[in-house]
């Protein structure tokens, strides 16, 4: 075979390829499988099946890990992902620091490590491609693994990017971060194509694929944290908008909020500005429970003491629905989403009573009537979707033995 006939569809080069990647997805999909049911899955023949095996199993790609117990006849080899044949490295990035996740190819976390950010200013700016490496080398070592093992890295950021160029906008809460060369100046710090990624995005992508919003493929993931936005998913894909900027919610006009002149730039810190956000973001949550007499430091605690105090209590979750339920009318009637998921400290802390009654509210202010369901990731999902993206990214390389 010649060297172009090798690039041609359909010749052995090519579909030895394809079935490899199909069957190592299938291996990530369903785990430990047989070279039988691998076969079976494949539709490949058993002495397809065992070349193959034998042809990943000497690339790194797979490895046996044990035999099949409990059926007829000899027990036959399991075979699995061999964890070790790539690993990722992702983000989440925050006004106080960056919190970095390394994972092995199978999407099992190994480690991670939390770097705090420097108040910035004139004497004292910050560094962002130093923070993410000293982050990513302390998550790796906790891993123990060096930087050099590490095949693609994902960077979620609560700002919005240019899907044309990849450049950060509307960033000001996070100086330092705004400027062209950020994703370069990180990718040859840490040695691997680096992704950076909306945070809110990154969330609804950990939701589509092990939280609320599994098997659907339109719905909108509402974030409201100290900050607050939006992550709309049609067809499966995030919408971004031209400049980057859809789900941008936060500044959206309001009964009872200050307009947010000038646009996102003006209004980039949770405290500033206006719209839905100064209405239903964390700090706005404090201050409405502070008038019903209900102190506290934060949202978290806000809410939770709420949820315990008659009278004044109901007050504030019931304010707080409203609102919540005013900004999400104005979503559902443009996108007409078939699920609503809301994340972020303020539903977690208002939990299931907070949900029941934004759902009421939400009944008549718009036609569409959409689920609405509390986020179903456990721990971070910022962090857990910048995890899945990195994999994507990484088994698209390390899969392909073409």
């Amino acid at each position: 075979m010649t060297g172009a006939a090798a690039g041609i569809p359909g010749t052995p080069r090519v579909l030895r390829a394809m079935n490899d990647r199909a069957a190592l997805e299938l291996l990530v999909t369903h785990g430990p499988l047989t070279r039988t049911r691998l076969g079976e899955l494949t539709g490949l023949s058993k002495p397809t099946a065992s070349q193959l095996l034998a042809r990943l199993e000497a690339a790194g790609l797979v490895r046996a890990t044990g035999t099949a117990t409990g059926r007829p006849g000899p027990n036959a080899r399991l075979y699995a992902i061999n964890p070790a044949a790539a690993h990722v490295a992702a983000l989440a990035v925050d006004q106080e620091g960056v919190t970095a996740a390394v994972a092995d190819i199978t999407g099992r976390t190994l480690g991670e490590h939390r770097v705090a950010t420097p108040a910035a200013g004139p004497r004292a700016p910050q560094d962002p491609v130093g923070i993410v490496r000293t982050a990513v080398a302390g998550a790796a070592r906790a891993a123990g693994i060096g930087l050099d093992a590490l095949h693609h890295t994902v960077v979620g950021i609560p700002g919005a990017l240019d899907p044309r160029t990849g450049e950060l906008r509307y960033a000001a809460h996070l100086p330092g971060w705004h400027f062209p060369a950020l994703r370069a100046e990180l990718a040859a710090a840490l040695g691997t194509p680096v992704l950076v990624e909306n945070d809110v995005n990154l969330a609804a992508v950990a939701e589509q694929h092990h939280g609320a919003a599994q098997d659907f493929d339109d719905f909108v993931l509402v974030w409201v944290d100290e900050g607050v936005g939006a992550a709309v998913v049609l067809g499966g894909r995030v919408l971004r908008g031209t400049t980057g900027g859809a789900g941008e919610i936060g500044y959206m006009p309001l009964p009872g909020a200050p307009l947010a002149r000038g646009g996102p730039p003006a209004a980039a810190r949770p405290d500033a500005g206006g719209g839905f956000q100064k209405l239903v973001g964390a700090p706005a949550v404090v201050e409405l429970a502070r008038r019903h007499g209900i102190e506290a430091a934060g949202a978290g605690e806000a809410l939770a003491t709420a949820l315990r105090t008659p009278g004044a209590g109901e007050r504030v979750l019931g304010e707080l629905a409203r609102r919540l339920a005013t900004g999400l009318a104005s979503v559902v009637a443009v996108v007409d989403p078939e699920l609503v998921v809301l994340s972020g400290e303020v539903p977690r802390a208002g939990g299931e009573r907070l949900r029941q009654l934004v759902e009421e509210e939400l009944t008549g202010l718009a036609l569409p009537r959409p689920r609405l369901r509390l986020s179903g990731v456990a721990g971070g999902p910022i962090l857990a979707g910048a995890v899945r993206v990195a994999l994507a990214g990484a088994r698209e390389a390390v899969f392909d033995t073409g």
